[in-house]
């Protein structure tokens, strides 16, 4: 099927949190990375979102061009063309966007969106986040509330920050302190700046203990009824049943009853990079050490070129990461609920 339209998109979302389950929205760099989260959702029956940071974006334009909206721009032209061969329906997101690139990456994306909607066709991304954590809860929403307008305008869903993911991810580092739990006056002040669907649909990402990186199991201090909390204050206030739609962010060795209780409480959306990156490496490490010989020209030899051709090892990555993500679709009670069935 082909890109998800605003449409589709929001009737997935919609769908999502009636139905207590979330996308995987899957961080890729690459068309093999890409190709591997299509063929996991495919697999799982579930639709999904497919998402690149700025790093990946700028990595997808080529290592030694480094350019933003080049690499976007690329990676939504072949996840369109792809897309069209898989059953499933997928929409493209960009991540964590701080203050000092938003000039160099989403406001230009939303540009060409924008012109596209103007021309009667359909955006670039379905959605872009701004991660505004970094800066003061007032400057946040003005900027959020801003970008709004934009993403309303080109059909485009925003994805906001209120509150601190900690640890680091493409440069973006958190610190780990009293920040990484959103308030309820945070999540107040959040719907009176930005209302509740009427300026323009939005995603918001509360904190409540989520870091990046890697961790076991146990070793996140998750507190999921944060968001219950919110949810239950906004809706005390204006009337609405779980009004929020949420996105979980850092939940690498997060507990599977932590991830389930927030999916009750209105995630739609996870973020899923640490472990599908791990997934997609591992099989590479598994395949140099067992063709040492091969993949290497050892002691005068010529090697196996079976065994380096990228496509060998390749392949074997792609089917390490699909895997990962089948295993995020059952996680988040996402399988077998595609809008195609």
């Amino acid at each position: 099927m082909p890109i998800a339209s605003p449409d589709v998109y929001a009737e997935m979302l919609d769908r999502a949190k009636a139905g207590a389950f979330a996308y995987p929205a899957i961080n890729v760099s690459s068309s093999q990375t890409l190709n591997a989260a299509l063929r996991g959702f495919a697999e799982a029956e579930s639709d999904g979102i497919i998402q690149v940071s700025t790093g990946g974006a700028e990595y997808l334009s080529g290592p030694t061009i480094k350019d933003m909206i080049t690499g976007s721009v690329a990676f939504a032209a072949y996840a369109q063309e792809v897309a069209k061969k898989y059953s499933v329906n997928i929409a493209l997101h960009t991540d964590h966007c701080p203050k000092d690139k938003l000039d160099k990456f989403v406001r230009p994306l939303l540009a060409i969106s924008a012109e596209r909607v103007a021309k009667g066709g359909e955006p670039l991304f379905q959605s872009h986040m701004w991660d505004g954590s970094a800066v003061p809860l007032g400057e946040n929403l003005q900027i959020a509330e801003e970008l709004l307008a934009a993403t309303a305008a080109a059909k485009v869903v925003l994805e906001i920050e209120v509150g601190v993911v900690g640890g680091e991810e493409d440069g973006v580092v958190g610190a780990i302190d009293e920040k990484l739990y959103t308030t309820v006056e945070d999540g107040l002040a959040m719907v009176e700046a930005l209302g509740l669907g009427e300026k323009g649909r939005y995603m918001a990402a509360l904190t409540f203990g989520n870091v990046h990186g890697v961790y076991k199991p146990g070793n996140v201090k998750l507190r999921p009824e944060i968001l219950k909390q919110i949810q239950d204050a906004v809706s005390a206030k204006y009337g609405k049943e779980k009004p929020l739609s949420l996105v979980f962010h850092g939940g690498s060795g997060s507990l599977l009853s932590e991830i389930r209780e927030a999916l009750d409480y209105g995630v739609v959306k996870m973020n899923i990079d640490t472990d599908t990156q791990y997934a997609f490496t591992r099989p590479v490490a598994a395949h140099m050490f067992s063709n040492y010989d091969g993949v290497l020209k050892v002691d005068g030899e010529v090697g196996n070129k079976k065994a380096y051709d990228p496509r060998a090892w390749g392949k074997a990555a792609e089917g390490g990461m699909a895997q990962r993500v089948v295993e995020a679709c059952e996680h988040l009670r996402s399988t077998g609920t595609t809008l195609s069935k």
